[in-house]
């Protein structure tokens, strides 16, 4: 028979996985756990990668399966969900300000799947001093899902996740 605390203590334990990627967030705060399910003796862990071929939704499912495993569930099956998109509509408040403290500038804004205007970034915040005197480097940085910045105020690069 399965319980909501079950479930609970489930979604619970995939959502402290971190990110390979970024570890000062967990899969829940970067909006990439989709949901958690307990069928019997079956945990069924639905993850969206944050852009196709995302090189750490191998080890994501790999960490999830060990975190549930290692927590008693036998059975432990993680689907990688597509559709509908990954979007930092997703990202938690929290890890927006994780990501700030870690050094990188969060996403801001909302994706263009929302409705309504579409907000357009004249600048990026420097995570380090708050300047908005920051240029743009490379539309790549450290990972596919961030941009590389410079700051003209402290001469500090950093990464800015952006608005998918």
């Amino acid at each position: 028979m399965v319980t909501d605390t079950l479930q609970t203590d489930a979604w619970r334990i995939a959502a402290a996985v971190a990110d390979p990627e970024v570890p000062v967030l967990t899969i829940e705060d970067l909006g990439v756990l989709r949901a958690v399910t307990v069928d019997g003796d079956v945990v069924r862990v639905d993850i969206t990668p944050t852009y196709s071929g995302c090189p750490a939704m191998d080890t994501i499912r790999d960490d999830v399966i060990l975190a549930l495993t290692a927590a008693g569930y036998s059975q432990v099956e993680v689907r990688l969900v597509l559709s509908p998109a990954w979007t930092t509509d997703w990202m938690s408040d929290a890890g927006k300000q994780k990501l700030s403290q870690y050094g990188i500038a969060p996403p801001s804004g909302r994706s263009a799947l929302s409705s309504g205007p579409i907000r357009l970034a004249i600048s990026v915040r420097c995570p380090r001093c708050g300047s908005l005197d920051t240029r743009e480097v490379s539309r790549f940085g450290s990972t596919s899902c961030k941009a590389l910045f410079e700051c003209r105020a402290c001469l500090e690069p950093f990464d800015h996740f952006k608005v998918h």
